[in-house]
């Protein structure tokens, strides 16, 4: 992994640089004083993960997030501050940074977030190379997440245990609050089956997939979708309560589009008169991935 680090801060820069390089966490492949140096750099070097201060002079680290994920939508940012506001935090969050991490930096909270972003991006790489098998949208849903290639293919990785992949499953749908809905189980059902044939199962729309196993697929399909949305209104008032609740900003971007659950969220607060969307095979791809690879 790739790292790029902004701050005004030059004994920050160092000491991050320092975390990286002795904890072999990736390299780092440049660093910048100021948001519009920053910008120039990291168009350039384009890295895989950019760690920002939010307080810089010129451009603050919100800004700078804003412009460049115009430019770098595969790149994950991590924000930095001694702010603490809730409002700034949530404004950190929506401008499109992953985690947020206080001032002064801590060595072990700095790799523990790092190792989280890198798990969260080669997560959506792989799912990336795994969209081909799902084309089919709930309306209204937003375009495929574009990414980069991916260190790990669910395709080379040997299958875990039966056991192993549906206590994982379990574990994410309990964690969603979804384990009690009628839909789990059908969720359940249709991800071992992917886990077990995944192969074959390109050509195969989720009705079909679903008449496998039901005599009214379409009843089953619904139940799922119907699942998969209650976790996404589930996941939206964990991330209004704290942004940096560890479920939200695991499957916020991961399960599910970012956008989709602030859309969510907005429509909570009221601030808006549409409900996110699930897109519900990238939401069943994910899930077999998470059960394969974790």
């Amino acid at each position: 992994m790739k790292f790029y680090l902004l701050d005004d801060d030059k004994h920050i820069r160092m000491i991050l640089k320092q975390i990286i390089t002795d904890r072999e966490l990736g390299t780092v492949c440049g660093t910048g004083s100021n948001g519009h140096e920053g910008l120039e750099d990291v168009f350039e070097l384009k890295p895989d993960i950019i760690i920002v201060d939010l307080l810089m002079p010129e451009m603050d680290g919100i800004t700078f997030v804003e412009h460049a994920r115009t430019r770098l939508p595969d790149t994950a940012f991590i924000m930095l501050s001694q702010v603490s506001s809730k409002e700034m935090v949530s404004a950190a969050y929506e401008a499109g940074i992953e985690f947020f991490i206080q001032k002064p930096v801590n060595s072990i909270e700095v790799e523990n977030v790092i190792q989280k972003v890198r798990q969260n991006l080669s997560m959506k790489r792989t799912l990336q190379k795994m969209q081909e098998l799902f084309t089919e949208d709930i309306p209204g849903a937003l375009p495929e997440e574009q990414a980069g290639s991916t260190e790990t293919s669910a395709d080379t990785q040997p299958l875990p245990s039966r056991n192993e992949s549906m206590v994982t499953l379990q574990t994410i749908l309990q964690r969603l609050g979804i384990i009690g809905d009628i839909g789990s189980r059908d969720i359940i059902t249709v991800v071992e089956y992917m886990i077990q044939n995944h192969a074959k199962i390109s050509e195969l729309t989720l009705n079909e997939l679903c008449s496998r196993f039901s005599d009214s697929p379409k009843s089953m399909e619904q139940r799922i979708r119907r699942a998969a949305a209650a976790g996404l209104v589930n996941l939206a008032h964990l991330g209004l309560e704290d942004y940096g609740n560890e479920i939200f900003t695991e499957y916020s971007n991961t399960l599910y589009n970012f956008e989709q659950v602030r859309r969510e969220m907005d429509f909570i607060r009221g601030k808006s008169e549409r409900h996110g969307n699930v897109k519900i095979k990238n939401f069943l791809n994910a899930l077999v991935v998470y059960s394969v690879h974790k």
